[in-house]
């Protein structure tokens, strides 16, 4: 299929390259009225059909948009490795919608379990801990998507909910070891960072939750990070623990705009993305966001801050 009328994004007018994930309800009215969007984002594993009614769909966003495509379930640093099935069926994707990116998450999702001569699929983005160990199998299975792609692959920070054990070394070291070693770029999701240094310091070990994300994105190599994503969470309290829930399901909060506004003067124009997954409203709340976002950084040097 011929896509070469579409502009890449780094040739788009528009100065922030700001983009929406793209979900069921709003195919229609996005195809119907053509919003103006740097780019669409879907969830690779959507599309994995041969053929069908979604890919007919997303075919026809690729015709006005570029397209990323973001995937939830490679599990990127599962010992287990990476599914060759689900690999496959990603290539043909890739080949067929020509992306202007592709990206997954730096989790763990598949596990040998007793019994069962193939591994599981937690279905879900566990957690791997910032090891030499854990860094080694990503860095594989990383290697292993990008040969079969013949393209970089971005790889997401993680929102997790407990502390993992076995660190030995920070977020930033890790995820900068991961792109030098395997030449992969980095999906910076800066609601994430927040998540994370929120439930740190509702755990006491963390005395503030916004200098502790800068220090992680001052800590990474601008040249290394491809994207941004930005979403809403949930604040839960049950049985006297309170935490942030990453659930894609509300605005975006003011702190993770600050954080924003931060990366963006630290990372230069960088793709960003607004997520809505959950309770996914009316699509001009999400052109709100993207707005948002593109009015925040329209003041900021082209040219990345150093």
């Amino acid at each position: 299929m011929e896509h070469r009328s579409v502009p890449p994004a780094a040739s788009l007018k528009e100065a922030a390259s700001v983009g929406i994930g793209w979900r069921h309800p709003h195919y229609g009215e996005v195809l119907e009225t053509l919003p103006a969007l740097a780019f669409l984002e879907v969830h690779s594993e959507n599309f994995f059909g041969a053929g069908g009614a979604a890919l007919a769909v997303l075919e026809q966003g690729r015709a006005h948009y570029p397209v990323s495509l973001h995937g939830v379930g490679l599990g990127l640093g599962s010992v287990a490795g990476i599914d060759p099935w689900h690999l496959e069926r990603l290539a043909i994707l890739v080949q067929r919608i020509e992306p202007m990116l592709v990206s997954d998450h730096a989790c763990f999702a598949r596990a040998p379990l007793s019994g069962q001569s193939m591994p599981v699929h937690a279905a879900d983005l566990l957690p791997i801990p910032f090891s030499r160990e854990a860094l080694a199998v990503l860095c594989r299975n990383v290697e292993q998507v990008q040969e079969r792609l013949r393209r970089p692959l971005l790889v997401e920070n993680l929102s997790s909910y407990i502390p993992c054990p076995g660190q030995e070394m920070g977020e930033a070291q890790f995820l900068g070891e991961l792109a030098r070693r395997s030449g992969c770029r980095l999906l910076l999701d800066v609601n994430n960072l927040y998540v994370n240094a929120r439930n740190a310091a509702l755990r006491g070990e963390e005395a503030d939750p916004l200098a502790a994300v800068r220090r992680t994105i001052d800590a990474l190599d601008p040249a290394h990070v491809g994207e941004i994503h930005l979403a809403g969470h949930a604040e839960v309290a049950q049985a006297g623990v309170r935490m942030l829930i990453d659930d894609h399901g509300s605005r975006v909060c003011e702190e993770v705009w600050t954080l924003y506004v931060h990366a963006r003067a630290r990372l230069g124009r960088v793709p960003t993305l607004i997520e809505w997954d959950t309770e996914v409203p009316a699509l001009s709340v999400l052109l709100d966001e993207a707005t948002r976002a593109a009015a925040l950084v329209s003041s900021l040097p082209e040219t990345v801050c150093t």
